[in-house]
């Protein structure tokens, strides 16, 4: 059976492989991300998702290896991770009321054949008028600095969610039945 590598630190990213039967060690990336690259939401999402594949690719000769690189676009402005709680609500202020994209770039690599596969998904995601209250609360209790766009689906959060188009998973962070898909071009399928 193939190395299979998760190329990421993500808890749920763990959560939802394990779930879809896959067995794999997680091994992060040392890539560093650059949000200000001048590339349109589709290609950023993809160029990093491959550069922290690639970090982590050069350390095996014979495995399968995946990661996933997630953020929000409103206006084709790139929302990340706020890093405070400062900007948390900042970014939860400017996404209510509207609808944004999440996208996600993820990328297969074969070690041994030097395959590369690299694709993206983007879910539309519209918010209701949050209220100050709303934000407050959610900051204390979501922890909103480990996202990408100040929230993931949870309980807290969902009451924020009008409205999604595409796979609620990618919100997540992690599409992973376009993930598994296209998998299935490295042969390598759930148990």
């Amino acid at each position: 059976m193939r190395k299979i590598i998760l190329a990421s630190t993500s808890p749920r990213r763990k959560e939802l492989l394990e779930k879809a039967g896959l067995i794999f060690d997680v091994i992060p990336s040392n890539y560093e991300e650059d949000m200000t690259l001048d590339l349109i939401p589709e290609e950023l999402a993809k160029f990093l998702s491959k550069g922290k594949a690639i970090d982590v690719a050069k350390n095996f000769n014979d495995a399968i290896i995946i990661s996933a690189d997630t953020f929000v676009s409103l206006d084709d402005k790139i929302i990340g991770k706020p890093h405070t709680e400062e900007k948390a609500k900042i970014t939860l202020k400017t996404l209510s009321g509207k609808t944004h994209s999440v996208f996600t770039g993820f990328t297969i690599i074969d070690t041994k054949k030097d395959k590369i596969v690299s694709k993206v998904v983007e879910t539309k995601v519209s918010f209701k008028e949050l209220s100050n209250e709303m934000i407050d609360d959610y900051i204390k209790k979501g922890n909103p600095l480990k996202y990408a766009g100040s929230y993931t689906l949870n309980d807290i959060a969902d009451k924020f969610i009008e409205k999604i188009v595409g796979d609620p998973l990618n919100i997540i962070g992690f599409p992973v039945d376009t993930i598994m898909e296209t998998l299935k071009e490295f042969g390598i399928k759930k148990l």
